[in-house]
């Protein structure tokens, strides 16, 4: 229902709402180079690597970097998704503003939920990983520290954003030399040929070799996919970006490539200078640095890896107070949460919303979320589908003549994606398809109690006036 799209008015000086009920915009204030620095730290690559990639070496040992590959030539397809309905609604609701104006108010909605849910989710997770890496220097409780970092991104989450987007790169330049120095470590210290990365093998119980079988494969690129989704963030800050027909695109792409780079080069070493295949499989990255040169260097490499998480808790508390800015300018929500919400503070940042994502990521620390990697992959795979979805439709009727990025080989990519990303789906285990699903269905009742009979008032997704063509 393309006729839910609404422009944005120009706000007021001041912080508050005008009132007339006009929905306020954010400013225009950071290029390309910026809002890359930020996207970037975003998919946060060394704490990525540290994190997250362990889990993949776990159940695929040698098949990981494979993987991974895999699932990078996946988003690229998704990249070209994101990138044509980006510069076709630039809006800091990201994909539920593209797949509304597309796909329709509930599929929207959808999307709105599965993306909140996984921006929710991922940053206190990260941010819990913090305590392991300051352990050459201190002893932390993971739940303390982890709820520390999220305190210290939500402040700096208030902020400028230009000022953020240096503050981040610093950060961002410290990960990079962590995820080089275990490249080149991993190269020079090599136990193994290019021909172990296809190896397909995993130390079982026993002491026993395991094959990976595809299947196998086929259910990691759920967390391979999600590996690099920080590149959408480029799609929030749409609305933040100068000259956005331009610059969404070439930051989408620009930040696929180069977060791929630096994942899946020290995953490649890491695979060949592993000093065994129960060392690779257990994925301790941190020991295998400090086998590979000294304590030092491990030392290092870790402190980096804590910047980088802290990195990723900044940009990640700037994405989601957009999102849910972005939702309360639309009219999600009941009124005087839709006023708070969208109340900017002094230094043109949602500072209600900021607050509302960072105080309860630092209470989730203190929860057990040992379970929500695995709801994060279904439900970012779910995400991607229905932008693939969107996508297949943003040629239809007025859309087809407004300016816009557009992507190679439509509409077969958008349709081999869904066939693929729906198979994806059909792989992953039950308990977190189920969960998803749960979640999901209660967002439907939303809709269909509260915001469907509301529907010239509420959810009414919204693009500024002022896209630069």
């Amino acid at each position: 229902m393309t006729d839910t799209l609404r422009p944005v008015e120009q706000a007021l000086p001041d912080a508050a709402p005008t009132a007339s009920g006009s929905p306020q915009k954010l400013k225009r204030s950071i290029g390309i180079v910026g809002g890359t620095l930020l996207t970037l730290s975003c998919v946060t690559p060394a704490s990525t690597l540290f994190v997250v990639v362990p889990d993949l070496f776990s159940s695929l040992g040698t098949a990981t970097a494979l993987t991974i590959a895999i699932g990078s030539l996946l988003c690229i397809a998704v990249a070209f998704c994101y990138s044509e309905l980006g510069t076709l609604i630039p809006s800091a609701g990201g994909e539920y503003a593209m797949v509304s104006t597309m796909a329709g108010r509930l599929a929207g909605w959808l999307v709105f939920v599965l993306s909140l849910l996984v921006v929710m989710i991922v940053p206190p997770v990260i941010a819990m990983g913090t305590a392991d890496y300051l352990a050459p220097i201190v002893h932390l409780n993971p739940s303390m520290a982890g709820a520390g970092v999220m305190l210290l991104a939500t402040l700096a989450g208030l902020l400028d954003l230009r000022a953020n987007a240096w503050i981040t790169g610093v950060f961002l330049v410290l990960e990079v030399i962590a995820a080089a120095v275990v490249a080149v470590l991993g190269f020079t210290h090599s136990r193994r040929g290019m021909d172990s990365l296809t190896s397909m093998q995993v130390a079982g119980s026993g002491g026993h070799t395991d094959t990976v079988t595809a299947m196998l494969v086929v259910s990691g690129l759920a967390i391979a996919l999600f590996i690099t989704q920080g590149f959408s963030t480029a799609v929030y800050l749409s609305e933040e970006l100068e000259n956005p027909r331009r610059n969404v695109a070439r930051t989408v792409l620009a930040t696929l490539a180069i977060s791929t780079v630096i994942i899946l080069v020290p995953v490649v070493a890491i695979t060949m200078g592993a000093s065994d295949l129960s060392t690779l499989t257990g994925g301790d990255i941190s020991s295998m640095v400090t086998a590979w040169s000294n304590s030092a260097v491990g030392t290092f490499v870790s402190l980096c890896v804590a910047l980088a998480i802290i990195n990723a808790g900044i940009v990640m508390v700037i994405q989601n107070s957009r999102v849910l800015f972005a939702s309360a300018r639309d009219k999600a929500w009941p009124e005087p949460v839709n006023q708070s919400l969208s109340r900017l503070g002094r230094f043109g940042s949602p500072w209600v919303a900021t607050l509302l994502v960072g105080v309860p990521g630092a209470l989730l620390c203190f929860v057990n979320l040992d379970t929500l990697y695995g709801v994060t992959g279904v439900s970012v795979t779910a995400m991607y589908l229905l932008v693939a979805v969107a996508a297949l439709l943003a040629r239809r009727g007025q859309h087809r003549h407004t300016p816009a990025w557009r992507m190679p080989l439509w509409p077969a990519m958008p349709v081999l994606l869904i066939a693929v990303l729906a198979y994806i789906l059909s792989r992953q285990e039950t308990t977190y398809l189920l969960w998803t699903g749960g979640i999901t269905a209660v967002a439907t009742l939303y809709w269909a109690f509260y915001l469907r009979p509301r529907r010239e008032t509420r959810w009414l997704v919204s693009i500024p006036e002022d896209v630069q063509a």
